[in-house]
C-alpha cells in the first residue's frame, strides 16, 4: 500500500503543483493518508518512531518528503539523521534514503561548504554501518532541483535505493525498509555521528561496546518524551534517598521541571545487536535525585537500587527552620 501511495504522488505531484496550495485535497492526502500508513509500518518496528509527511507549508516545495524520526536522535529533517522517501516529480521516482539534516548545516556553514560537510559525514555514516550500506545503493540520488535543500538531501544521502513507478516491485520494497529500519537504529545505537574519540571521552571508558551502550543510554535519560512519560507514571520521590521534592523542597512546579531525574536502569549490555525493544516505560526506569543519579552511575552496575539505597548514611529532615542572619 505505500508504496502505491508513494507511486500516485511521483506521478501526480507534477500536475498538482499547477494547482492551489491551500485547501488542496492532495496535500491532505499526502500528509494524512501517506504518513498514517507509514506510521502504521514503522509501528511494526519501533512505536517510538516518529512520522511527518511534507509538501511544503505555504507553497508546493519542489521535492515532497515522507520521513521516520528515532526521536533519541532528532525529531526534525532539519538536524540529525533519519530515514526518509524523496519524491523526484521530474523523473517520478521514490529515493529511499538514509539521510542527514541539511538545515542546520547550511547556517553554520553555508550552503555550498554545507553540502561538503554534509557529503563527508556522509561517508562517516556507511562506515559507522557497513553491514548494512554495503545492501543498498551509495550512489548519488538525482532529485533534478538547484534548490537548497534538494541540494542538501543529495549531499546528506549516505545510502539507499530509488525506485520507478512502472516496475515491478514486489516485496523487495517492504524488506528494504526493513533493513533501512534495522541500519537506523544500528547507527543510533553507535552514536550516530558522535566521533568514537569524543564518545570514549565523555564515557571515560576504552571499551567500544561499553562507550556506546553508556552514550545511547544518556540519549534515552535526556530524551525529553521519555522523562515526561516515566515522570507521569512514577511518584515524584527519589526511590533511593526518598527526596521528595513537593515535600521538601516546597516545589508546586510542573511535573516536567520536578528536581529529579530520570534513569535507565536497563543494562544495555543485556540487548543483542538488533534488538528493538531499547526500553520500557516505566518498567526500565528509576526515578532519582540528582545526587543519587550521579552515585548510581558510579556503580558497576548502573541498575542495582538495592546496592545504592545501603551507600546512604543519612536521614532526610523536614520542618528545618532557618533564622535569617
Amino acid at each position: 500500500m505505500l508504496f502505491e501511495f508513494l507511486t500516485k504522488v511521483a506521478v501526480e505531484y507534477g500536475a498538482e503543483q499547477n494547482r492551489e496550495f491551500s485547501g488542496s485535497t492532495f496535500a491532505s492526502f499526502f500528509r494524512n493518508d501517506v504518513a498514517n500508513e507509514a506510521q502504521r509500518i514503522a509501528r511494526y518496528w519501533d512505536n517510538s518512531f516518529e512520522v511527518k509527511a511534507s509538501v511544503g507549508q505555504s507553497t508546493w516545495a519542489s521535492i515532497p518528503w515522507l520521513a521516520f524520526f528515532d526521536p533519541l536522535i532528532t525529531r526534525s529533517a532539519q538536524h540529525g539523521i533519519y530515514i526518509v522517501y524523496l519524491i523526484n516529480p521530474k523523473l517520478q521516482t521514490i529515493s529511499l534514503s538514509l539521510n542527514q539534516g541539511a538545515t542546520e548545516v547550511f547556517a553554520e556553514f553555508g550552503q555550498r561548504r554545507g553540502c561538503e560537510v554534509l557529503k563527508r559525514r556522509a561517508i562517516d555514516i556507511r562506515d559507522r554501518v557497513p553491514e548494512f550500506a554495503k545492501n543498498f545503493s551509495t550512489e548519488p540520488i538525482k532529485l533534478s532541483s538547484e534548490q537548497g535543500l534538494p541540494l542538501g538531501y543529495e549531499a546528506g544521502h549516505a545510502f539507499g535505493r530509488t525506485y520507478f513507478p512502472n516496475a515491478t516491485i514486489g516485496a523487495e520494497f517492504a524488506d528494504d525498509l526493513q533493513q533501512m529500519f534495522e541500519a537506523y537504529q544500528s547507527i543510533v545505537n553507535r552514536g550516530g555521528l558522535l566521533p568514537t574519540e569524543a564518545m570514549q571521552e565523555e564515557a571515560n571508558s576504552g571499551d567500544i561496546e561499553e562507550t556506546r551502550n553508556y552514550i545511547l543510554s544518556q540519549r534515552i535519560e535526556r530524551n525529553a518524551s521519555v522523562r515526561t512519560k516515566v515522570l507521569n507514571l512514577k511518584a515524584p520521590v527519589c526511590e533511593c534517598c526518598g527526596l521528595d521534592p513537593h515535600k521538601h523542597y516546597g516545589f508546586d512546579g510542573a511535573a516536567d521541571e520536578l528536581p529529579l531525574d530520570v534513569h535507565h536502569a536497563r543494562p544495555l549490555n543485556t540487548l543483542s545487536e538488533g534488538e528493538v525493544r531499547r526500553y520500557k516505560i516505566p518498567d526500565d526506569f528509576l526515578v532519582l535525585c540528582p545526587t543519587c543519579h550521579r552515585m548510581i552511575h558510579k556503580q558497576a552496575d548502573t541498575s542495582d537500587l538495592r546496592a545504592l539505597r545501603r551507600k546512604v548514611l543519612f536521614t532526610l529532615q523536614t520542618n528545618l527552620n532557618y533564622r535569617n542572619d
